[in-house]
């Protein structure tokens, strides 16, 4: 009887062992769950505050495009040295364009490495305005008349995007 009572005893000892870790395991999965808990509800104010933070960033690129022409159909090479002054002429004397004051460029530049010699696709022009009078988007034809200032190829039209 003995004997019995000390196995007893032991499975009882061992019962109880278990059931600490049990409790153990369970209260950790309950801080676990806490934590989750949290961060669920946290999901809808970071889905908010990621829509806010897009808009943001939409916007300051719009704000940082606005003063920004592009053109497309100039043959590689043709600017020169001086490729706000080629702009400036086309702008001009080939499209009609006069501003008051004058057109001041922060920078203008090709867009993108220079294409193989295979390749007759020019590369665009941006320029970058220091100011613009209003925002505007338009689309203009060469004057009347006028001729593409290089041989064998068309004035295309001019895309400028402000605003």
């Amino acid at each position: 009887m003995d004997l019995k009572i000390t196995d007893l005893t032991v499975a009882s000892s061992s019962i109880r062992t278990d059931i600490a870790s049990f409790r153990e395991t369970v209260n950790n999965l309950d801080q676990h769950l806490t934590t989750v808990e949290d961060q669920v509800a946290a999901i809808p104010d970071q889905e908010e505050e990621l829509r806010t933070l897009r808009a943001k960033i939409t916007e300051l690129e719009d704000r940082s495009h606005r003063d920004n022409v592009r053109f497309f159909g100039a043959p590689e090479q043709k600017e020169g040295s001086d490729i706000k002054a080629f702009l400036k002429s086309l702008l001009i004397d080939h499209f009609g364009i006069e501003y008051s004051p004058p057109l001041e460029f922060q920078r203008v530049h090709r867009i993108g490495p220079p294409h193989k010699a295979s390749t007759n696709k020019p590369r665009p022009i941006i320029a970058c305005f220091f100011r613009h009078e209003k925002p505007a988007r338009l689309s203009l034809q060469p004057k009347h008349g006028a001729r593409s200032p290089w041989k064998g190829t068309r004035l295309e039209r001019l895309q400028i995007f402000l605003g």
